[in-house]
C-alpha cells in the first residue's frame, strides 16, 4: 500500500554554516565595532546578543539572509522573548524548529481526515504517516498540506510505491 511520511527536518548543518556566516558578517560589520552583537547556535538553538533591541532586529535580519541564501526555510525558527542580560544588554534565543509537535501532528490527522479521500493518517513520534490506495490520493494529500499548514515547513519522505 502506497505511503509517505510528513515531517519537519531542517538541515542543521546548513543553519550552524548560516549562524558562523553570520558571526562573521556581525564581527566585519561597522556598524557593529565596539559593540556586544553577537550570535551563538547549540543544542538547535540560536541565541542573539546586542546592546539594545534595534540591534538584535539586525542581528537578526543578517540571520535571516544568511539562512535564505543557504536554502534553509526561516519557517523553523521560533523567536523567544528579549531578555535583559545586565546593564543595557539584551538577548533572544530562537529554537529552531525539528518534528511535527502532537498539536500539529493531531490538525494534520483531522486534515486528512476532513479531505474525504480515501487515505489514513497515522502520527508516529514526530512524524505524520499518510497511507492510501492510490498514488494521485497520496499526492493530492501533500498538495493540501502544503497550502493548508503553510505555517510549517513540511517536507515528505520516504514516499513508497
Amino acid at each position: 500500500m502506497p505511503s509517505f511520511d510528513t515531517v519537519c527536518d531542517p538541515n542543521l548543518v546548513e543553519v550552524k554554516n548560516a549562524v558562523e556566516n553570520t558571526a562573521k558578517e556581525i564581527a566585519t560589520r561597522f556598524d557593529f565595532k565596539g559593540t556586544s552583537a553577537a550570535v551563538e547556535f547549540k543544542d538547535k538553538e540560536i541565541t542573539l546578543f546586542g546592546d539594545a533591541d534595534f540591534q538584535l532586529v539586525q542581528v537578526e535580519d543578517i540571520l535571516r539572509n544568511k539562512m535564505t541564501k543557504r536554502n534553509v526555510d526561516v519557517r523553523f525558527l521560533d523567536k523567544g522573548a528579549v531578555q535583559k542580560i545586565g546593564g543595557d544588554k539584551v538577548k533572544q534565543v530562537v529554537k529552531v524548529r525539528s518534528g511535527i509537535g502532537s498539536e500539529d501532528g493531531k490538525k494534520i490527522q483531522k486534515l486528512v481526515k476532513e479531505s474525504k479521500l480515501k487515505v489514513q493518517a497515522a502520527i508516529q513520534d514526530e512524524k505524520v504517516r499518510v497511507t492510501g490506495a492510490k498514488r494521485d490520493d497520496l499526492q493530492a494529500v501533500m498538495a493540501m498540506l502544503r497550502k493548508d499548514m503553510a505555517d510549517l515547513p513540511l517536507s515528505f519522505d520516504n514516499f513508497r510505491d
